[in-house]
Parts: structure tokens; sequence; C-alpha cells
């Protein structure tokens, strides 16, 4: 196993998509604590519907996938947040919306030009070989950027995460960090796309901050824990797609699976402990 981890590394585009992976796995699993408290987890797997659709008709217009489905996704996560709050659409009802469509709206593009061929099953169901040069500059930059906001920004999304109406009563704009916690998962959704794949890049928001919290309780200790457990699954599970030649995505989501069910026989042994 050390030799096959040793010649992956020894792979310029490997070395690439673990960097790229890393940087993502470690952002979704910031966002996915705040996301999923706030009953909003779905929105990754809205969003990445979105941007699914978008590089669906970045590939038939021959156009950078990044270039076009950055701007999109992001467009559709502040559309979905004045849908959710403004309408008498709410929640996950304005993802299932937003999301059939843009992935109808993309299949029936390709579907007309380019057909399903490799690229569009790469971007469902990721590939290691995705990632160009100019992809890992952009998304290591943007990554960096969506790891700096989300500690500068900290406190107020911890607020606006755990009561939004006492954060509005002692005058935090929760509409603002709405919307920046909206931006950070749109940024993130689409680098992830790539690799993870678009049917699965939701499951590095859902599971590390669920897995987190089979165990611990505060937000702290389940945003720390969620980002460690992230970037370990992240590996591992990078390490069994390269070792049997399976799908990054589905290796990394089976990892966490994993891990979500040992978490939970330890919160159950843990919690039988304390009551005694």
């Amino acid at each position: 196993m050390f030799e096959e981890i040793v010649e992956m590394f020894s792979y310029t585009f490997i070395t690439r998509a673990l960097l790229v992976g890393a940087l993502v796995a470690l952002c979704a699993s910031l966002l996915g604590v705040s996301l999923v408290l706030k009953r909003y987890s779905m929105i990754g797997d809205g969003l990445s519907h979105v941007g699914f659709g978008s590089l669906a008709i970045a590939t038939a217009l021959n156009i950078a996938p990044l270039r076009l489905s950055i701007p999109v996704v992001i467009l559709a996560a502040f559309l979905l947040l004045r849908i959710s709050e403004n309408s008498k659409i709410k929640g996950d009802s304005a993802i299932a919306l937003i999301s059939t469509g843009a992935l109808a709206i993309g299949v029936m593009v390709v579907s007309m030009t380019t057909g399903m061929n490799v690229d569009v099953c790469n971007y469902m169901f990721g590939s290691i070989l995705a990632l160009s040069h100019e992809d890992v500059y952009i998304s290591v930059i943007l990554s960096l950027i969506v790891l700096m906001l989300f500690v500068f920004f900290y406190t107020k999304i911890m607020a606006v995460t755990f009561d939004e109406n006492f954060a509005r009563a002692t005058g935090t704009k929760a509409g603002a960090y709405n919307t920046v916690l909206a931006l950070l998962t749109a940024v993130t959704i689409v680098l992830g796309m790539r690799l993870m794949g678009a049917l699965l890049i939701s499951a590095l928001i859902i599971f590390p901050s669920l897995t987190s919290m089979r165990v611990f309780k505060s937000f702290r200790s389940v945003t720390i824990c969620s980002a460690v457990l992230s970037l370990l699954c992240f590996f591992i599970g990078f390490v069994i797609s390269y070792t049997v030649s399976a799908p990054p995505g589905a290796s990394v989501v089976s990892v966490n699976i994993a891990a979500f069910i040992l978490f939970s026989i330890a919160g159950a042994v843990l919690g039988r402990i304390k009551k005694k």
C-alpha cells in the first residue's frame, strides 16, 4: 500500500487533483456545518445540478467550463435565497424547482450537441483527469478565498446559524450573511464538481458535519472535527480510487459512509456511558 501511495504522488495530474480536492473538501466541510444546522443541506445538491447544466452548455459552446459555471451557479444561489425568502415557494421546493430545471436544460443541450460523451460522464461522476492547469489555478485561488472569508465571518455565520431571529434583533444583518454563505457554497460546489461529479459533490457538504455531530455537540468542536474528518476521508478515498481504478467521487463518499457508521456507533456507546 505504501509503495502505491508513493507511486501515486509521482504523477503530476494526480497531485494536482489531490491538492484541489483537499481544498474543496475542507471548504465543503466548514460550510456544511452551518447548512446542515439551518436545514439547508440540500442546497449543495440543487446547485450541483445547476452546475451540471452550465458545464454542459459550456462544453457544447466550447467555453472554459469554470468561467461559465461559477457566475451561473452564484446567480442560482442568489435566486434560490430570494425565492425562499420572498415567495410562497420555500426551502426544499425552491431547490427542487431550480435543480431539476437546470438539469433538464443541461441534458437537452447535451443531447442536441455533443451527446452523452466521456466529458459529460466525467461531470456527472467525477474524474481526476478532468482538471486542466487553468482549472487548478482557479480552484486553488478561489478555495483559499472561501477559507479566508469563512474564518473572517465565522462569528457572524455561527450567530445566524443558531438563531437567525435573535441575530437580527441584535443588529446582525442576517440576510447579508446568508448571502455570503450561499455565495461560498456556490463557489465550492462548482470547484468540486469536476473531481467529485455533480451527483456526489453534495456529499462533501453533508457527511462530514453529520458524522461529527454523532459524537461532538458544540459548534466549534463539530466544525474542527468535520474539517479533519473530511480531509482524512478524501485522502483515503482518493487512494482507494487510484488503487482499484474507481471513480474518485464514489470512493470518497463510500469512505464517508463508513466514517458515519463508525461515529454513530461511537456516539451511541458514549451516550450509554454518560447515562450510567
